[in-house]
């Protein structure tokens, strides 16, 4: 019924809702009145029936009217979000980066690249999510993230990979355990330990499992974790040892040894994850740029 609308005359009958009268809409809108009458007719003939009752020279909608002006007013709705977000995509100084990262990094290397990024775009807008490998490569290929902070690079060929840095992993074991004075060791030496893992699906599993199928052993899983502080802290209170990245100072559990393990390929590559083919707004690759400009990628 409204197909043959202009989306220009659609405004105006919103317009001419709210005001009840042609002269002072037409005034409003700044075109002439007869060009607003004629858009009315039009519109009547399209749908088959009048819009307006006539009140003493003012027009009051009808049941067919409301019916138009809520539909009307949603599509001028949209097109205007449809507007704003075009030029959002196009201006690097504003719009939304949709960034997903891992738990692992949540307490240091994000906040601070946020920080650090928003002193230079402040009106850039960030959508935020944290969970595990699989769900961010999920998220970035369905296209409900712009990119992820992640580790490992995601497999297939369906992504962009910008790598970050490296993170060499270790065993932790708790203080008073008889290898905790070692300055490295090999998976082969803690192979009959209980062992605290991260759940299936996450990147640092995912290396711990490649890790230990390389070294030749199949340790016990005494616990699945979510996050790596809860992995160190089990492992503080005697139920395991586990592979982790080998901690900042500051962020090391005081009752936890990290001894750095000499298996051939033990580390995590960090990096930024995109989507492959797909254009990513100006904010999202001002993003990245920047990133680039810090010096956090290799």
């Amino acid at each position: 019924m409204l197909a043959g609308m202009h989306l220009d005359e659609l405004r105006w009958f919103v317009v001419l809702a709210e005001i009840g009268h042609v002269t002072d809409a037409a005034a409003e809108l700044g075109i002439p009145q007869p060009t607003l009458s004629r858009a009315l007719a039009r519109m009547e003939a399209e749908v088959g029936v009048p819009l307006f009752d006539r009140v003493n020279r003012r027009l009051r909608l009808n049941a067919y009217g409301a019916i138009v002006a809520e539909h009307a007013r949603r599509a001028t709705a949209e097109m205007r979000s449809a507007n704003e977000r075009i030029a959002a995509l196009r201006d690097p100084d504003t719009g939304t980066v949709r960034l997903a990262f891992l738990h692992s990094l949540a307490t240091w290397l994000v906040p601070d690249l946020l920080r650090r990024f928003r002193l230079h775009a402040p009106h850039v807008h960030f959508d935020l999510y944290q969970g595990a490998a699989d769900a961010l490569a999920r998220r970035v290929s369905e296209g409900h993230a712009d990119l992820a902070i992640t580790s490992p690079r995601p497999a297939g060929q369906g992504f962009v990979w910008h790598g970050l840095y490296s993170e060499r992993l270790c065993v932790a074991v708790p203080r008073g355990h008889a290898l905790a004075k070692r300055s490295r060791v090999r998976l082969a030496d803690v192979a009959g330990e209980p062992f605290i893992v991260l759940r299936v699906g996450s990147g640092l599993r995912t290396l711990t499992d490649d890790l230990c199928a390389a070294a030749g052993i199949q340790p016990q899983h005494a616990f699945e974790a979510s996050e790596i502080p809860t992995m160190e802290g089990l492992v503080a209170a005697g139920f395991g040892v586990a592979v982790v990245p080998v901690p900042r100072a500051e962020r090391a559990d005081p009752m936890v040894a990290y001894l750095p393990l000499s298996d051939a390929g033990a580390k995590r590559q960090v990096g930024l994850a995109l989507a492959a083919g797909r254009e990513v707004p100006a904010a999202v690759a001002r993003f990245v740029e920047f990133t680039k400009d810090q010096g956090q990628l290799t």
